[in-house]
């Protein structure tokens, strides 16, 4: 099949022939294709770095949101009342959530999956069959993610371990001081289960200021002794965004040393980590949706060129170049991030990319258009916003 007329990230204009699910050629444009795209612009898959698949009651009737202060801890018990009440499968509205953000483009993502001694592994088993239902339409990268803590919460560390041999694809963490109150005894679970198991680590860290930093510290020191360079993710990292620009900077060299990445999601009332001064050191910078429609958070669609936008408007991008670098922490840097080997837009590479009626990056970031077509492995998966097969 050839898709003619199309307009790639850089400007030029070809055909693009696909055979056996792969980009075959990138032809001169001609009107001799099979689909004439009419010049729109032709973007790489989309990729969301952190989603929480279980979480979501999309598709359900609207649930308020019930926590009674702006604490993590506030927010966790408030969750658990949303569960207890809960009849819907997490499979069930998971997938609603995998369909919309398909139909947005995007193709590959890093859920993180809520286990704990209350919940034990029935999560984990509920994304897994998600996984397994969308496996030929998106790739789902599991984190087992300890949303009570670690210490607080006897014989999670057990259940974190069980989750990888079952399935889940890395170790997650949570605020080791703020939640758990012990640093070393939260990190020492995570890191020895991880090296236990030859997996990777992404930990949520919503502590601020200068007790933050010196968890990201912390991590940044294990990961290092661990040998696992490359393999460690620090989500949020709000401390990065609220403590003076030498100690920021001064971590981001730590980081860039150690390999670790932050994924930011332009939160809205906290502070965001410095992604430009952080990027110009070497540090992966990728971005995710987080919460969902959830206990959490009534907010979010799952569109990643809308929270490139978001990230965008919270860290005051105005320049092209700048758009496009929160583009990139929804497309390259995520797909780095999370392993991806065959990504982008390359004769050999997979036909997956998205379709959009906008000139350059900077605009589709900034107007977010409607995906005028989805393509996956050759096939189109959706059309004007609206996912095409069963």
């Amino acid at each position: 099949m050839r898709f003619a007329n199309a307009t790639l990230p850089d400007g030029s204009k070809h055909d693009i022939e696909v055979s056996g699910g792969r980009i075959a050629a990138l032809l001169p444009a001609s009107d001799a294709g099979d689909l004439d795209l009419e010049g729109a612009l032709v973007l790489p898959p989309l990729v969301d770095g952190h989603i929480h698949l279980d979480k979501t009651l999309l598709g359900l009737p609207w649930v308020a949101n019930q926590a009674t202060g702006n604490r993590v801890a506030d927010r966790i018990e408030a969750e658990r009342k949303v569960r207890a009440a809960r009849t819907v499968p997490e499979s069930e509205t998971g997938a609603n959530l995998v369909r919309q953000v398909v139909a947005t483009g995007t193709l590959h993502m890093r859920s993180h999956v809520d286990i704990d001694n209350q919940l034990g592994l029935k999560n984990l088993h509920e994304i897994l069959k998600v996984r397994e239902r969308f496996r030929d339409l998106v790739t789902i990268q599991i984190v087992a993610f300890p949303q009570s803590g670690i210490v607080r919460s006897p014989g999670t560390a057990a259940l974190l371990d069980a989750a990888i041999a079952e399935g889940a694809d890395l170790l997650g963490g949570l605020d080791p001081v703020g939640i758990d109150g012990d640093l070393d005894g939260h990190l020492d679970a995570i890191f020895a289960i991880a090296q236990r198991r030859g997996v990777g680590i992404d930990i949520h860290l919503h502590d601020g200021g200068e007790a933050g930093v010196a968890q990201i510290r912390a991590i940044a020191e294990r990961t290092r002794a661990a040998g696992l360079k490359g393999k460690v993710a620090v989500s949020h990292a709000f401390a990065l965004g609220s403590v003076p620009v030498e100690l920021a900077t001064r971590t981001a060299g730590l980081l860039a040393e150690t390999g670790i990445a932050i994924m930011s999601h332009g939160p809205g009332g906290a502070a965001i980590p410095p992604i430009k001064l952080l990027r110009e050191h070497g540090v992966r910078v990728f971005g995710g949706s987080d919460n969902i429609r959830d206990a959490w958070s009534p907010f979010g669609n799952g569109d990643m060129l809308e929270r490139a936008m978001m990230i965008g408007y919270r860290a005051n991008f105005r320049h092209d170049e700048e758009l496009a670098l929160a583009f990139d922490m929804v497309t390259k840097t995520a797909a780095d991030v999370l392993g991806i080997e065959d990504y982008g837009l390359a004769v050999g590479g997979p036909a997956d990319f998205v379709v959009v009626e906008a000139g350059s990056l900077a605009e589709a970031v900034a107007t977010r258009p409607r995906r005028k077509l989805v393509v996956k492995a050759g096939r189109i998966v959706s059309k004007d916003g609206v996912l095409v097969l069963p």
